[in-house]
């Protein structure tokens, strides 16, 4: 068949435009296209049908060999094959940037909450016809797209008559227009949208603004002119949703194993839904086993960024174990620890190991001969053979530091054949974690499946950092920074700064290979999410980097930044002295106190100021005047020096990883946040998070919620900080200052926080602008005073100062006592309702 490409596209000398026809594996076919005036770009190609029955492609523009652009490709052009091979496709193009709306676009709107069957139209009556095409995002469930005209094909301005569309790609939908049914060379149309539903509120919406007007062109034999319309316009609110954030360790069911599981997150969903939520938001997943202890709970330190953590394995959905003394044993043992108060991570990962480990000997030689565990081996095998290898060798050795090891100290290629033929020892040696691996990827896609089928969003979390003992480094250092820490600068949750322990990244070796690691990671994370949340977003403009001899986060410095020579620190009237940057003290707290300014960990000859170093004893000994410009200097650089390098180094990254997948993209932004963070976001497309006891704005104790920008996540409280309840409490000063002065209450501030104001804070979050607002469950108990935890200071996840917290927090409740509470889920559900979410 013959295609005929045509695009408006204004071009510079030296710029080319090219079409770039996808293949069934991913790659495609590069053709550059001609111009008479740089304004309209065409070409004409010759291709083969496709046995999909649709032909997808894009649109690049260049310089010579390099990529100055490309199209939005969330969504590629399709051009559906609906005449015979010997057809000519004529097809008018529109370039496609990224939409305002591109959240409509992700699979959080398409395959949950807007989800729609999709459709190839039918084949043409005749090899000659019209395919009127055009995006239109802003249908949701239970609509179809028709167009209504001034003509018989189109109904006479009849919505009953009107044209159906189809919908053959997300939010694209075309129709094909039999122009012998066509009297007039210029018809009028516009389009509508109708509802399944004739009874429903809104059963038909007619597109805003004025008639379009299409002229119809002269059609030769054989021809399909295919003429793609700008976006359909409906005048329809911004869809807003509501949401639960929960760990899943934290999850309690009925039969569940001391802790959280796959299967509880389907439970977890079934309660979401009957309270009118349309997200579950859960802590990381991935496995972070070390060395088998408490402190392997701390889910942001994961040793894989795919390997799922063991211990999510509901074990009721696995095989029985035959021997019935085993099975009376834990049984007994389940129930026990079931009815702890909190996760007892030690004896619940060696129960389930040991559980596994009997399952697998059970079962392990059959379920890995089947089909379905052989397509999916095929499919995670490169990251699946190192991760199982590390873990034998990490239990082997008894240590996670594979510079301890006797062998093994890097991951090698070459023992892979040995690790993925089943008649080898090496492989019977890792095959338990393969099967493991096998069945919790397969939990927890049942349970993206149940969230998708409730019309539910399930939201993962991407870590920052891995840890520097796990498998990622060992198989690639290349990609790390192993003599650094990652941390976070001194602030409200810690005044000595954070360290968390992970390596920095080597971006300039990820960036060599168009950051395929990261890429790898999103795209894995696409299998089980629909949503995500990038942890500290701010560490791809700039992390926060230690030096690997440091305990705390006081002499880190941002990396990358533009370090300061000497000549530039004497503009703002400063003399640089050595002595400034208390070098020789052992004591980091000390070299702190006595330092206004550090090296630059690459050059030695550049240099940072010291941040928080305002009435340190070395600020206090300059002058007046020496102050002053000291300050001009700090201020200038945290706030401005380094914005647009910043967004530089952002904007290498962060496209091509929000490209990656369709989830809904969801970003961490608190901190120390420069300039550029909300110009790349916005850029982007990428949701902010707002907490109004954090507010973005300066000079400002508490946010005010109806200035939240419509893309963003609101919430209350996180894991990281106090729950609502445990902040109404702990200064009573600031809480009567939020009662008076944000919410316009008189008289006392009420102690402990009642149910009826929990319930009043809630519903002003719940009203803001923004798209999401997903609340602890924590919070959303504070509601009820005969559900909630009677102990408050029970409900904190986590505490950011403390880097060997526990993580051990669990519902007090169980989900199906959560399903049982009608009066208290009625009420969630109404607000949710009022709220417009």
């Amino acid at each position: 068949m013959t295609l005929s490409l045509d695009i408006h596209y204004v071009t510079h000398i030296g710029e080319d435009l090219r079409v770039n026809i996808l293949k069934p594996d991913g790659s495609y076919e590069q053709h550059r296209m001609q111009t008479d005036d740089g304004h309209v770009w065409s070409i004409r190609l010759t291709t083969e049908e496709t046995t999909a029955g649709y032909i997808d492609y894009f649109y690049t523009l260049h310089r010579m060999t390099t990529e100055l652009r490309r199209e939005w490709c969330m969504i590629t052009h399709r051009l559906e094959t609906i005449g015979d091979r010997d057809s000519t496709y004529i097809c008018h193009d529109l370039w496609h940037d990224m939409p305002d709306d591109a959240h409509l676009y992700s699979s959080a709107f398409t395959e949950c909450v807007n989800n729609r069957e999709h459709s190839m139209s039918p084949k043409a009556d005749s090899n000659s016809a019209i395919r009127l095409k055009i995006r239109a995002p802003q249908l949701r469930k239970g609509e179809r797209l028709f167009i209504s005209g001034n003509c018989n094909i189109l109904g006479n301005w009849n919505p009953d008559n009107a044209l159906p569309m189809y919908e053959h790609e997300n939010n694209e939908w075309v129709a094909t227009v039999d122009t012998t049914d066509i009297q007039l060379q210029d018809i009028e149309l516009k389009f509508i949208i109708k509802h399944n539903n004739p009874d429903h509120i809104n059963s038909i919406i007619w597109e805003t603004g004025d008639n379009r007007r299409l002229n119809i062109p002269t059609i030769n034999g054989n021809e399909i002119i295919v003429i793609e319309l700008p976006r359909a316009s409906f005048d329809r609110h911004d869809q807003k949703l509501a949401g639960t954030a929960v760990p899943v360790f934290s999850l309690r069911s009925e039969g569940s194993f001391g802790v959280g599981d796959f299967g509880d997150l389907q439970l977890m969903t079934d309660w979401v839904a009957c309270t009118g939520q349309r997200v579950l938001q859960v802590l990381p997943v991935n496995d972070t086993t070390l060395d088998h202890s408490w402190q392997d709970s701390y889910p942001y330190s994961c040793i894989s960024i795919f390997a799922l953590h063991p211990m999510y394995c509901d074990l009721r959905r696995l095989p029985q174990i035959k021997d019935k003394g085993l099975r009376t044993r834990f049984e007994s043992l389940r129930k026990e620890l079931n009815a702890l108060p909190k996760v007892d991570y030690v004896r619940v990962n060696d129960a389930k190991n040991e559980y596994l480990h009997i399952v697998f000997e059970q079962e392990g030689k059959t379920v890995l001969s089947t089909k379905e565990f052989k397509e999916w081996f095929a499919e995670e095998e490169e990251w699946l053979v190192p991760y199982a290898q590390y873990s034998v060798l990490r239990d082997k050795f008894r240590t996670p530091n594979y510079n301890d090891w006797a062998d093994h100290n890097v991951w090698n290629e070459d023992d892979r054949p040995a690790l993925t033929n089943p008649r080898t020892k090496a492989y019977k040696e890792v095959a338990y974690h393969y099967f493991v691996q096998y069945m919790l990827a397969m939990q927890l896609k049942a349970a993206h499946r149940h969230a998708r089928a409730k019309s539910v969003i399930l939201k993962g979390d991407i870590p920052i950092g891995v840890n520097r003992c796990g498998c990622d480094a060992w198989m690639e250092p290349r990609y790390f920074n192993l003599d650094g820490q990652a941390g976070a600068p001194p602030d409200f949750f810690s005044s000595d700064g954070q360290n968390w322990g992970f390596p920095t990244y080597n971006w300039d070796e990820m960036l060599k290979d168009d950051c395929r690691w990261w890429v790898r990671r999103f795209s894995n994370m696409a299998k089980y999410f629909d949503a995500y949340r990038i942890d500290h977003v701010l560490g791809f403009f700039r992390i926060w980097e230690i030096p690997g001899s440091c305990k705390y986060g006081l002499l880190g410095q941002f990396s990358p930044s533009l370090g300061m020579t000497v000549d530039e620190i004497a503009g703002y009237g400063l003399r640089f002295s050595p002595s400034m940057l208390g070098e020789g003290m052992e004591d980091e707290r000390e070299k702190a106190r006595e330092s206004l300014f550090l090296r630059d960990h690459k050059r030695h000859d550049l240099y940072h100021p010291r941040i928080s170093s305002h009435g340190s004893p070395c600020h206090e000994r300059l002058s007046q005047q020496e102050k002053d410009g000291y300050n001009r200097l700090y201020d200038d650089y945290f706030y401005r020096r380094n914005n647009h390098f910043w967004y530089t180094e952002a904007m290498k990254k962060l496209p091509q990883l929000v490209n990656a997948t369709r989830m809904l993209v969801c970003a961490e932004d608190l901190g120390m946040v420069p300039d550029c963070v909300p110009w790349v976001m916005d850029e982007l497309k990428i949701l902010s998070l707002e907490i109004q006891t954090m507010p973005k704005e300066p000079f400002v104790r508490f946010g005010i919620l109806e200035h939240n920008p419509y893309r963003s996540v609101c919430t209350i409280s996180s894991h990281d900080t106090e729950t609502m309840r445990m902040w109404w409490d702990e200064d009573r000063e600031r809480t009567n200052d939020y009662y008076h002065n944000t919410m316009h209450h008189g008289g006392d501030a009420p102690h402990p926080l009642p149910g009826w104001l929990a319930k009043d804070i809630i519903y002003r979050h719940l009203a803001c602008p923004s798209m999401l607002c997903i609340l602890t469950l924590q919070d959303w108990l504070a509601t009820d005073e005969r559900l909630r935890l009677a102990d408050a200071s029970e409900e904190r996840i986590n505490i950011p100062a403390n880097p060997h917290h526990y993580w051990r927090y669990r519902m007090h409740l169980n989900i199906e006592q959560l399903l049982a509470a009608k009066e208290f889920n009625r009420s969630l559900k109404e607000m949710v309702d009022a709220s417009g979410r």
